[in-house]
């Protein structure tokens, strides 16, 4: 029987999350064409936890420059159809696969798991004040957050500068998986349980 392999290329038998509490929301699926899903599971709820994580790497990263309500920096080099960021991703992959000699979905995995932030800040209003407090994180949201800051990360680096997206991408995820301060996912993750901590 052959097997499946992502982008005809990587296996997944075998790769899981090492943290007990993502195990159920993080799909690893061996597909062709990580685009599969077309919004079909948009409308039923907890969606994302039947998308393949690499394919929810390459939504985020069709709006990287998206942050908070704004637009902070251009999602030009990104936009347009899912190809060109089909592109990018698979490119940043075979990069890793170069740099590191492992299978790139484990890296992209073990990235995801380091820079999944715990906890976070919540502001809540008591009368005319606004309070924080510590919350946990949900796992699905866990992971959004983590790709999210991955895809910015990466294309904050990517603009204005002579590396090619897919680049700073596979360097963002390799900084993310070696926990290297270089990484803009681990900084923001690290930011957040330390703003967390202060408001226990």
């Amino acid at each position: 029987m052959i097997s499946m392999k992502m982008f005809d290329r990587w296996e997944v038998e075998g790769i899981e999350p090492d943290d007990p509490g993502l195990k159920d929301h993080i799909k690893l699926e061996p597909v062709l064409a990580p685009r599969k899903s077309h919004g079909r599971h948009a409308g039923d709820r907890f969606s994302k936890n039947d998308i393949n994580l690499v394919e929810r790497l390459m939504n985020h990263l069709m709006g990287p420059g998206h942050r908070g309500k704004k637009h902070k920096i251009s999602s030009g080099m990104c936009g347009g159809d899912s190809s060109s960021v089909w592109k990018i991703v698979k490119e940043a992959l075979t990069i890793i696969e170069d740099r590191k000699d492992e299978n790139p979905l484990k890296v992209l995995l073990g990235a995801v798991e380091n820079t999944a932030p715990a906890e976070e800040v919540s502001s809540y209003q008591v009368g005319s004040i606004i309070k924080r407090k510590a919350v946990i994180t949900a796992p699905q949201r866990r992971i959004d957050l983590s790709l999210r800051h991955i895809a910015q990360g990466a294309y904050s680096d990517s603009v204005g500068s002579k590396k090619t997206m897919a680049e700073c991408l596979a360097n963002e995820i390799l900084s993310a998986y070696d926990e290297k301060r270089e990484s803009y996912a681990l900084r923001l993750k690290e930011r957040f349980e330390r703003e967390a901590k202060g408001a226990r």
